[in-house]
């Protein structure tokens, strides 16, 4: 039987294991490297991909994320000071537009984490006539280079040229594309030259309507959200219809002689919804409230519907839930310019008001 005082000492013993499991735990994030700035490297790199895997992507870029950077200091690693000193900060460049780089040249985050954490990148002989050392990850896939300080400032001077459609950062892919009614995305719109065509009194009342609902959202310091386009192509429709009434009089001719089921003349249904069709094109405006013809000047007839959608996405939750990398400070130390809801608000609409015509 257990003593009061040997109870005591089984409980304090249990207390000190767990504190040991807690130490163990943490060892798992060395990264050893001859070089400690090599060490601090692979633990930036490992810890910006985490963060970022946390990150919704988003429908456009900001400017703000071409200015953006995030600075964290490497602490708690003092059992392995060493290689891993804690004076040093990781700071990254613009960290959701490289993302959107590394996506558009198909590397996979793990992939290119896995690159330049799993093992230290092996030194280069090879050295510039500026000094800078050369690296290369130990799979060969990626070759790291030194960089000066003047070398970052030209980088953010062209970094948004080379980026290249850099207000938009989706567009479908070519499976979706080849589909016979594709979703396609922003992209999409100004590299195939898109316009919606609209009259002008049509655009001024559709963006003073967006306007509002875009001010509402921003008030409620939401963000993120898209306007969905449905666009109806009228010729198409009536080169369908025609096709389906040729099929159903093809029908009609084969069958076996037997009287049809009709509407009995004194039906309601021959007095109820009397109103002649609508042709292709046509619409009730009190049942399809969100349809706006196409002027007539415009290239194709069309009929658009238009509405905002994704508006679920709250600025202050994405700082509590998701650590994002232009939304919430990385920890002690750690220091990120943001983009905030008025600032997305804005260029939304500006890009709205581009691709309306």
């Amino acid at each position: 039987m257990a003593t009061p005082g040997n109870l005591g000492s089984s409980v304090l013993a249990s207390k000190t294991k767990t504190k040991k499991k807690h130490f163990v735990a943490q060892k798992v994030k060395l990264f050893r490297a001859s070089d400690p700035l090599l060490s601090v490297l692979m633990w930036g790199v490992n810890h910006s991909i985490n963060e970022l895997s946390h990150v919704q992507i988003p429908v456009m870029l900001m400017p703000d994320d071409f200015k953006a950077y995030s600075k964290i200091k490497v602490d708690n690693h003092l059992f392995n000071k060493e290689n891993m000193p804690s004076h040093f900060k990781f700071k990254e460049y613009c960290p959701m537009v490289f993302r959107n780089l590394r996506e558009r040249f198909g590397i996979d985050d793990q992939d290119f984490q896995n690159s330049l954490t799993r093992s230290a990148p092996l030194p280069n002989d090879s050295q510039a006539r500026s000094g800078a050392r050369f690296h290369t990850s130990y799979d060969k896939r990626y070759v790291i280079k030194t960089i000066t300080s003047e070398d970052v400032a030209e980088m953010h001077n062209i970094l948004k040229k080379y980026h290249q459609g850099s207000t938009v950062a989706r567009e479908a892919s070519d499976k979706e594309k080849a589909k016979e009614l594709p979703t396609l995305k922003d992209n999409d719109f100004i590299n195939e030259g898109q316009k919606i065509y609209i009259d002008d009194n049509n655009k001024k009342v559709f963006l003073e309507k967006l306007k509002k609902d875009v001010e509402f959202l921003a008030q409620l310091k939401l963000m993120d959200y898209s306007l969905l386009v449905g666009i109806h192509d009228v010729e198409r429709a009536e080169q369908e219809e025609v096709e389906c009434e040729e099929n159903d009089g093809e029908e009609e001719g084969e069958s076996d002689g037997a009287h049809p089921v009709g509407t009995p003349p004194d039906s309601p249904g021959n007095t109820l919804n009397s109103s002649p069709p609508l042709a292709p094109g046509e619409f009730d405006p009190n049942i399809d409230v969100y349809g706006i013809k196409c002027h007539e000047n415009a290239p194709r007839k069309e009929v658009y519907f238009m509405a905002i959608i994704d508006i679920l996405t709250h600025y202050d939750a994405k700082k509590k839930a998701a650590h994002a990398a232009k939304t919430v400070k990385h920890g002690a130390g750690a220091e990120i310019s943001t983009v905030n809801p008025e600032q997305y608000s804005k260029r939304f609409l500006d890009f709205i008001g581009h691709i309306l015509t």
